[in-house]
């Protein structure tokens, strides 16, 4: 056993074994690389990785390269999941070097942090134009020695070069709907009109755009990805949920992780391609979703674990694959590997429950218990909004009782360690669609509070935007705003501020949102595709201001009328309350629940 026996993260303790001497990222293995004037060998990845264990199995549970690694490094291996502060500033090294990046991630730095060299997965012997992982240590380590001034000036260079992006100046451009139309336009033009989804393969789920889209009505290529994604393979039509990607262009065949962010985000997703369009089948895979979500990832705490592992016994898939003799009707089975196939297709129910209870008998695949706050938040939200709109008072139940796990000062993990920006934006995000579901006011105040403490904790009160993590541990700090696999920290910070400035008059508020809106400008039009969630905020920022203050409760016949349409620019508060202004002074006609809608706090006449 190394020292990574004694860490809480599955990931870590996946590697407790390894003959590697690993060390957990911290203050002991920078001492011990000042002291031996050794590289560092930073290494990233996380539990459901498929090639992480492959890179493990390969390199780093083989004696001989561990003996390497241990000679000429100082061995450091990180969850990302855990840590996405060391994971994002790593990662804009390797973008930066390499063109790239992914996990597992190999970063080589100097015992001052700063990194020099980087990559993602390095075979055990050359193949496809890659040097084996040996040579590559070899040659890392011979240049950190043999050529160490020049090694430490580049490292310099390229940490100075990640600090600068976070750094970069807001646009003075006015922002206008001009943008929103840019974006779609630019949407259309990436737009795979064949298999839904944008580019080619692998395909992410693009849960964000898919937002932005049926808001702005574009319901051709929502509806098209929609459906093209449900038909099954990255979609679990026995199970529910979905994998984590597509390794083609068809949706078909994925890479078999479940990741907790990527259900939280698409069961809202479907939700709303329901209330457009009226399709039963996107209100199923909600449903179905948020079910898988409870049968498989809800822990004891009554929150929800990150992942389940793409492999079963070594083998990817193997758990969610059938054979022939399986008996699956063959006209549902596509081919995977190894005679094994995915399922494609529409079950009914008996087959389905029948399909669902023998995959249940075979060994399943590991699940990583970390409960990550950040991805909590996204669950909450969709809990609490599917809920709401399909009348299960058991999803409410299980958003509720998530919210009780959450009410405490904010951890990464129930484990302990930082939280970061996304952890506060994610949480206020899912209290507030909590606050609309239950009318309890309490869930509204306690959004309000962690996004007034994310503002003082992470914002850049320069150049605008925030930090993803609030110190100066490392050598440099970063601003996340791409949305791309989830909403980042920015975008979701500054949708939540959008909503709680106009329930609580708060113009600061909106001004903090508009500093992050105002970062991206350039990339709205350049690559919209990754920015999905920030454009739901423009789009957000950009619409007639309107307010429902509502006296009473969600049961109410006079509330559920109002809130029935899905109409996500519309702000909502339920009182009676005077400490939020849009309630203040507002009380119940003639002892009846009441409705006022405003504009900038100006209302019409109450509705009960």
């Amino acid at each position: 056993m190394n020292r990574l026996a004694s860490e809480s993260s599955p990931y870590l303790l996946q590697h407790a074994e390894n003959p590697v001497d690993w060390y957990a990222w911290g203050d002991e293995a920078f001492a011990k690389a000042r002291a031996e004037d050794k590289p560092i060998l930073l290494s990233i990845g996380y539990a459901a990785c498929h090639w992480c264990h492959v890179m493990a199995h390969e390199s780093f549970e083989d004696r001989a390269v561990a003996a390497v690694m241990n000679e000429r490094f100082v061995c450091v291996k990180v969850d990302r999941e855990e840590r996405p502060d060391v994971d994002a500033l790593y990662m804009d090294a390797v973008v930066a070097l390499t063109g790239s990046g992914g996990w597992p991630m190999t970063v080589f730095l100097t015992p001052a942090g700063e990194p020099f060299l980087g990559g993602t997965y390095f075979p055990p012997e050359p193949r496809h134009g890659l040097p084996s992982f040996t040579e590559v240590l070899v040659a890392v380590s011979d240049a950190y020695r043999e050529r160490h001034d020049e090694v430490v000036e580049q490292a310099r260079s390229l940490t100075e070069a990640i600090a600068a992006g976070a750094r970069a100046a807001a646009s003075n451009e006015p922002l206008t709907d001009a943008l929103l139309a840019d974006a779609v336009h630019g949407l259309r033009s990436g737009f795979d009109p064949a298999n839904g989804g944008w580019g080619t393969a692998p395909k992410f789920p693009p849960a964000s755009v898919l937002e932005l889209l049926l808001r702005r009505g574009e319901t051709v290529m929502s509806t098209k990805t929609l459906d093209a994604m449900l038909q099954g393979g990255m979609y679990d039509v026995v199970g529910g949920g979905f994998h984590r990607y597509s390794v083609d262009a068809r949706w078909l065949v994925p890479h078999f992780e479940k990741m907790l962010y990527d259900n939280a985000l698409l069961a809202p997703a479907y939700l709303h391609g329901w209330l457009v369009t009226g399709e039963e089948r996107y209100r199923e895979v909600a449903e179905r979703t948020l079910d898988c979500l409870v049968r498989d990832f809800r822990l004891a705490s009554s929150a929800f674990a990150s992942s389940l592992d793409a492999d079963t016994n070594g083998v990817e898939g193997l758990t969610y694959t059938w054979t022939e003799d399986d008996g699956v009707p063959t006209e549902l089975l596509q081919p995977f590997e190894d005679g094994r196939f995915v399922i494609r297709g529409v079950l009914d129910d008996e087959l389905r429950a029948r399909l669902l209870a023998r995959r249940g008998e075979r060994e399943q695949p590991a699940r990583d218990d970390k409960a990550i706050t950040s991805w909590n938040g996204l669950a909450l939200a969709a809990f609490a909004e599917c809920g709401r709109r399909l009348g299960r008072g058991d999803l409410l139940d299980v958003a509720r009782e998530l919210a009780a796990f959450l009410d405490r000062p904010l951890t990464r993990t129930e484990s302990g360690g930082p939280a970061f920006l996304d952890d506060y934006a994610n949480v206020a995000h899912g209290l507030y669609e909590l606050h609309v579901a239950t009318g309890d006011l309490a869930y509204l105040e306690r959004a309000h509070a962690l996004a007034l403490d994310a503002v003082a904790r992470f914002a850049d009160d320069e150049r605008g935007g925030f930090f993803l993590a609030g110190g100066d541990e490392l050598v440099a700090r970063t601003k996340p705003l791409e949305d791309h696999p989830l909403p980042s920290g920015n975008s979701m910070l500054a949708h939540v501020l959008l909503r709680l400035a106009r329930l609580y008059g708060d113009d600061d508020l909106e001004r903090r949102a508009v500093g992050v809106l105002r970062l991206l400008v350039d990339d709205f039009r350049r690559v919209p595709y990754a920015f999905g969630w920030a454009l739901c905020a423009l789009d957000l920022y950009l619409s007639p201001p309107r307010e429902l203050a509502i006296v009473g409760s969600p049961d109410d016949g006079v509330a559920r009328a109002a809130l029935a349409p899905w109409e996500p620019n519309t702000v909502v508060a339920f009182g009676p309350s005077e400490d939020v202004p849009l309630l203040a002074g507002r009380g119940r006609v003639d002892g009846k629940p009441t409705l006022y809608a405003c504009e900038r706090f100006a209302c019409s006449a109450p509705v009960t």
